[in-house]
């Protein structure tokens, strides 16, 4: 897919290199890792691209940058046209680092330390919803993409983003483990939550990702669809590198 050039934002080349650090796979190459929220996808996506040598982009991090502003500014999530407005008016770039992360940047200024808050993510899952909102970030997503490779993950990477690429994973698990998971996550960032809350919390966010009009959370039989309840990450991340392996040999055999 071709990468249209990004408008009201951008992505630089802080390292100056080609895309991929180890080389491994050319440039312009793209995995996505789809599924719902709790099911590991950030860990797996980041430990792919290092076993690939690609950037890693999550494309989460950029609807919290959203989300944050929103909150920022005071724009609440069912005026559609201040969202609209705001969508339009962010500075948001994307900086490759030579470690393979990519900052996220919102005005200039790093969003990492302030877009992991619930109330973030919260807005950020209404925000995602509106068409607005995507059409601006899924052309940024598209544009890096296009010039370094990544890996990215996300809802829609692999059915509206690039549809294209032949590297589609979507992952997901039993509601348990997903809950399990996200507590971990949380207390990693030195945040509580109960079991019932967290639950309640995925329930709104899967009903929200599946049913929203636009770029709705699914997958089609492109994908390769991995349950990964009964495997840890690090398991994941093997599987589908050995699963892009074959399908690059398989092609050019």
């Amino acid at each position: 897919m071709a990468a249209p050039p990004a408008a009201g934002g951008a992505e630089r080349d802080r390292d100056g290199g080609e895309g991929g650090r180890g080389g491994l796979l050319s440039r312009g190459v793209v995995i996505a890792i789809d599924g719902p929220a709790g099911v590991g996808k950030s860990t797996v996506a980041r430990g792919l691209a290092r076993e690939l040598g690609l950037p890693y982009l999550d494309t989460g991090a950029m609807y919290r940058a959203i989300g944050w502003q929103a909150l920022r500014e005071g724009v609440r999530a069912d005026d559609h046209d201040a969202v609209a407005a705001l969508a339009g008016a962010v500075d948001l770039e994307l900086l490759p680092r030579a470690d393979g992360g990519v900052d996220v940047r919102l005005h200039g200024e790093p969003v990492e330390p302030h877009i992991r808050a619930p109330e973030v993510g919260e807005m950020a899952s209404l925000l995602a919803a509106q068409p607005p909102v995507r059409a601006r970030l899924v052309e940024l997503q598209r544009a890096f993409g296009g010039r370094h490779g990544a890996v990215m993950e996300g809802r829609d990477i692999g059915t509206v983003v690039f549809p294209d690429t032949p590297f589609k994973f979507f992952l997901d698990a039993r509601a348990p483990v997903r809950v399990r998971r996200r507590i971990d996550q949380l207390r990693a960032a030195g945040r509580e939550a109960s079991d019932e809350d967290v639950a309640d919390e995925l329930l709104r966010r899967d009903r929200r990702d599946r049913e929203r009009a636009h770029s709705p959370l699914a997958w089609d039989p492109s994908y390769e669809r991995v349950d990964t309840s009964d495997m840890s990450l690090d398991e994941v991340v093997t599987h589908l590198a050995g699963a892009i392996a074959a399908r690059r040999q398989r092609s050019s055999g």
